[in-house]
């Protein structure tokens, strides 16, 4: 991003996001566990690089507009989702070969990336060298991502979106095991459950931006991230399905802001272009590092005390989280003194 900008990182990333869902078609249809593993490499590459430069060209949109923006963004991502759940749900009904289905899904996700990529700003998030502000002094390259993690407030905020996306990575991979061996419920209505949970998270970005102007994203996320404990709370300790399965709406509701808001509180204290983007960078692989490593946690964790248990740790790090939410506040400009002018000592 530095050096090109957003637009060829976005490209970039599509490109490794069509070619990875090519090679898991050909391998699935092959029968090739090496190429299905090849291509999910492939697939999560180039949704890592398009997601943190879409963040930055969302946190460049917001600072331009000023008003949220990000939360908008991330709920057409969980629409996607939800369409794309639906989509596989109704192919698998129908029996239609899954690796016809992700060349399709490859050929239109390659259209979409051509006709969209295009009305991107070309030089989002790259600074010149002679230009200064914030992470610029310390360096570029790794020096200069590592810096950031030197301010205290960047640290809570990072850990409040590990412990945000904790909670989202941990429904999306365990909720419908979760409702059928927790709960005894069939494995069509655990899929539906995660349905509502996604229908849940797309809901919550989608009204999340009036909120967030009207009572600011260190109260937002506290209420959030109540809101997503007492759903995880029911989901684990309640001993009817049915009460389980409606708290998935409460869990999907309040995780559903989280990483938004805080990689747009993140780039709000940026000082200059290269440093928000290095912010925003740095807080949206933290994200992305709670994706990857929590839910093969839970499931470590689950082997020895199950599955239902080991959801106590999304909820102490749902708790974590809303304790250290006044990290969120914006910083507020001390007050510039006034100097008198010249013609006030004639008088």
């Amino acid at each position: 991003m530095r050096k090109r900008g957003g637009r060829p990182v976005i490209a970039a990333g599509a490109g490794l996001l069509v070619a990875g869902l090519l090679v898991i078609a050909g391998g699935a249809a092959l029968e090739v566990s090496g190429g299905v593993f090849g291509g999910l490499a492939l697939f999560g590459a180039g949704m890592g690089l398009a997601e943190v430069a879409f963040n930055i060209e969302g946190a460049a949109v917001e600072r331009t507009l000023g008003r949220p923006v990000l939360p908008v963004l991330h709920g057409c991502f969980s629409l996607g989702t939800v369409v794309g759940a639906l989509l596989g749900m109704g192919l698998t009904a129908v029996r239609f070969p899954v690796g016809w289905h992700l060349a399709a899904v490859a050929v239109a996700v390659a259209a979409a990336a051509v006709w969209t990529v295009r009305a991107v700003p070309a030089g989002t998030g790259r600074e010149d060298a002679a230009s200064g502000g914030g992470v610029a002094a310390g360096g570029g390259g790794l020096r200069a991502q590592l810096a950031v993690w030197s301010d205290r407030r960047l640290v809570l905020i990072g850990l409040i979106v590990l412990a945000m996306a904790f909670a989202e990575g941990s429904a999306n991979d365990w909720l419908p095991l979760l409702m059928v061996d927790g709960h005894g419920t069939s494995a069509t209505a655990g899929s539906l459950t995660f349905m509502l949970f996604a229908v849940a998270m797309t809901t919550g970005r989608f009204a999340g931006g009036p909120l967030l102007v009207r009572y600011g994203p260190a109260a937002v996320v506290r209420a959030s991230a109540l809101v997503a404990a007492v759903g995880v709370a029911l989901v684990v300790f309640s001993s009817s399905a049915l009460l389980a399965g409606a708290a998935v709406v409460l869990w999907g509701l309040g995780a559903s802001l989280g990483f938004p808001v805080t990689v747009s509180a993140a780039a709000g204290e940026g000082e200059g272009v290269r440093d928000a983007s290095a912010r925003v960078a740095a807080v949206s692989t933290a994200g992305y590092a709670a994706f990857l490593v929590g839910p093969p946690s839970l499931g470590f964790l689950a082997d020895h005390v199950g599955l239902r248990a080991a959801m106590i740790v999304v909820l102490v790090l749902l708790g974590g989280a809303a304790l250290i939410t006044g990290a969120l506040r914006r910083r507020t400009a001390p007050p510039v003194a006034e100097v008198p002018s010249p013609q006030s000592d004639l008088v």
